[in-house]
């Protein structure tokens, strides 16, 4: 039996064509297909793929995998992660796939998978079953060949997308997009239409080659062409996406890339101004800002450990309203819990227009409150020694120390995350403060020289 490295903590993921293939693709088709199947029922399942020059054939072999398992396809073609997320619930069926591989470099790609009603499938909740299932290759035979339906969900995805603002809220601001050549330029000329907003358009065209690079707005080098956009149109507002658009990054209207952090809180306030006594779901690593936030507007905090299986489950056993990662992965309750990196530029694009502030001054005041160091991250030898080595060396004089995800320690005027990634060999660490960037610098500075001297040890 050979062992499939393409399987991940929470989807799969891999070099093409050595760690991920067709024929790897279809034993995944049959594997997830026998995995569904397991009530011996018939089953129905959205696929969908994003624009990476493999993914067509990819989502064929998939496709193979699960009719000639027994599952019938409703087949939505090219899209988003988000609209396979849309389209499990939308249409009622038993499971979802997108074939994408995100922000990864071109020649890789992969999977996300949800069952029912949306629901995240990850290492916890059926992934390794169906890793184990296609890694054995011994499939049940004798099961009826599903039928394939090409399936158009697009027009009803826009129209959901509509129901998280009031048009009638809405001015013609000037909108910057950089799509990165993924996938989110089809959706905002599908919807572009329906909103008085003008655009201007950056690296729109989808194309799996990714001339202008991979599409990542968490890469500095990527962010300069929507930064001079900005400028040089005199826009109200930048907007970029990663590859398969499931996250959304924000630039204010003098080209200022705003961290995910305090989008958090921007979002969170809208939904409990619209909802109030709403609990908000918040991953560990920067919380000051959102607990400020939520609790000052009568709502309840929930923290939940990082990774979006995580948050989405934490979502439905609280019924939040909305969850938010730093990272800029955004939840919405209406969206069958899942992440979206489109409904969040229109509800700050709402808040911009009823305010009638700009981006900066919506949250100006919120990061001198609590300014943030951004997520570093260090690649390391021994990273469970380090983080062992620093939550000694900090706990003496904590506040309070927290182990919901990796160690989040907090003292009276600044606290800190230390945790490992679930998908790369680098740790990760994020500091913020009250009111105090410097001190935020010293100790960012502090816990690097003091992390580098646990790793040589």
């Amino acid at each position: 039996m050979t062992q499939l490295t393409c399987f991940k903590a929470y989807d799969v993921r891999g070099r093409i064509p050595d760690e991920l293939n067709v024929d790897i693709a279809y034993r995944i088709g049959r594997a997830y297909a026998q995995f569904l199947n397991s009530e011996l029922k018939p089953k129905e399942v959205v696929v969908g793929y994003d624009i990476r020059l493999t993914s067509f054939d990819m989502s064929r072999a998939l496709i193979k995998g699960l009719t000639e398992g027994g599952a019938n396809v409703q087949d939505i073609g090219q899209c988003g992660t988000e609209e396979v997320y849309f389209a499990t619930s939308h249409l009622k069926v038993d499971g979802g796939i997108c074939v994408t591989a995100s922000h990864n470099p071109k020649d890789y790609n992969g999977m996300k998978f949800v069952r029912e009603e949306s629901r995240p499938i990850s290492g916890d909740t059926g992934l390794k079953e169906i890793q184990r299932l296609a890694e054995e290759n011994n499939f049940k035979s004798g099961a009826e060949t599903g039928a394939v339906t090409k399936t158009e969900v697009q027009p009803a995805y826009i129209k959901h997308l509509l129901t998280y603002v009031g048009i009638e809220n809405l001015k013609p601001l000037k909108i910057v997009c950089t799509a990165g050549n993924g996938g989110a330029g089809d959706v905002i000329d599908a919807i572009e239409d329906l909103l008085p907003f003008r655009w201007e358009k950056i690296h729109h065209n989808p194309d799996g080659n990714f001339p202008n690079g991979v599409p990542n707005p968490l890469i500095e080098d990527n962010r300069p062409v929507t930064i001079e956009a900005i400028k040089k149109n005199q826009a109200d507002l930048g907007i970029a996406w990663d590859g398969d658009f499931d996250r959304c990054f924000f630039f204010d209207e003098q080209g200022t890339f705003i961290e995910g952090y305090y989008i958090v809180g921007l979002l969170a306030e809208a939904f409990l101004k619209k909802q109030p006594g709403g609990k908000v779901v918040h991953d560990p690593r920067l919380t000051w800002n959102t607990i400020d936030i939520v609790e000052s507007l009568g709502g309840t905090a929930v923290e939940s450990k990082t990774g979006h299986a995580f948050i989405k489950e934490r979502m439905r056993l609280e019924d939040a309203v909305y969850g938010g990662e730093m990272s800029a992965h955004h939840y919405f309750k209406d969206f069958a819990y899942c992440d979206s990196g489109m409904i969040p530029w229109l509800l700050v694009a709402e808040l911009i227009c009823v305010s009638g502030k700009p981006l900066s001054a919506l949250v100006e005041e919120r990061m001198k409150a609590y300014p943030c160091s951004g997520e570093i991250n260090q690649r390391l030898a021994s990273p469970k020694q380090v983080i062992a080595g620093i939550t000694e060396q900090y706990s003496k004089n904590a506040k309070a120390i927290n182990t919901t995800d990796g160690i989040s320690i907090e003292f009276d005027n600044w606290r800190f995350n230390l945790r490992s990634s679930n998908t790369e060999p680098v740790i990760r660490l994020n500091v913020e403060s009250k009111a105090d960037i410097n001190l935020v610098q010293v100790k960012s500075k502090e816990l690097l020289d003091l992390i580098s001297k646990l790793d040589a040890v």
